[in-house]
């Protein structure tokens, strides 16, 4: 095995969701750079501007029944199988508790876990059929840590690592390994649905990791790109921390 070769993820078809923007979209773009051939799926109908031969676009909600069944099959029909799922899709919406509404912690809750699980458990499906297949969900330091003001977010977060340990024992015994990325701070646009200066803030809520600044997209995209390959081949279950160090700090 060529345990430094760059273009890790060549040859392998890939899903990933929220491929539109931020993390999702460097991952996409890594993947295809490197050589997968890739379904990119967004509710954003952006996606579609980014089609390119062995790039097809998926417009859809991935919290609607029957949509990672047919992400699955549109893997299936324009590249012959399915070797990688790459969870990324999420929500997070600042607000107490005592004032968010179901209908906000549900928002959250169906994106960053039910959307997971379901297309989880379809990709399991098919991986199951070729006995080899790796799933990477995207997590957070916040499924370890408390933040006031994002508890239906830290909740989903924390919901998805356990996701992953148990996913994870559940897929090997299938050559399925499944493991998640604890990310930090990023510099993305997803709290520009409620704030002008979403990105301006993550990046100033960077510094205060040891690593003193927020991190680019495309980092995080080198991690997934690892742990879809076969140099992570004995990684199972584990939640790797892309946080700067902020999860090891104290204060």
């Amino acid at each position: 095995m060529n345990t430094h070769n760059v273009n890790e993820v060549e040859g392998k078809v890939v899903i990933v969701t929220g491929a539109a923007s931020g993390i999702g979209r460097a991952i996409t773009e890594l993947f295809h750079t490197r050589g997968a051939f890739i379904i990119a799926e967004d509710i954003d109908p952006a996606v579609e501007d980014m089609a390119r031969d062995g790039l097809v676009p998926f417009v859809a909600d991935i919290t609607k029944d029957g949509v990672a069944e047919r992400a699955v099959a549109m893997s299936i029909a324009n590249f012959g199988r399915l070797d990688v799922l790459v969870n990324c899709a999420g929500r997070i919406l600042y607000k107490n508790i005592v004032d968010m509404t179901r209908e906000e912690w549900n928002w959250q809750l169906e994106t960053n876990v039910t959307g997971a699980f379901l297309h989880s458990r379809e990709a399991m499906k098919e991986m199951m059929k070729r006995q080899s297949g790796a799933i990477v969900n995207i997590a957070s330091y916040a499924s370890y840590f408390a933040f006031p003001g994002i508890s239906a977010y830290t909740a989903s977060k924390g919901a998805l690592a356990q996701l992953t340990r148990t996913q994870a024992l559940e897929a090997i015994g299938h050559g399925i390994r499944v493991n998640a990325i604890g990310v930090g701070d990023v510099v993305t646009n997803i709290l520009n649905h409620f704030r002008s200066d979403g990105r301006e803030f993550l990046a100033e809520h960077g510094k205060r990791a040891p690593i003193g600044r927020a991190a680019a997209p495309e980092e995080i995209a080198e991690v997934a790109a690892f742990l879809a390959s076969e140099r992570a081949s004995f990684i199972v279950g584990s939640v790797v921390m892309a946080d700067g160090g902020m999860s090891v700090q104290i204060g």
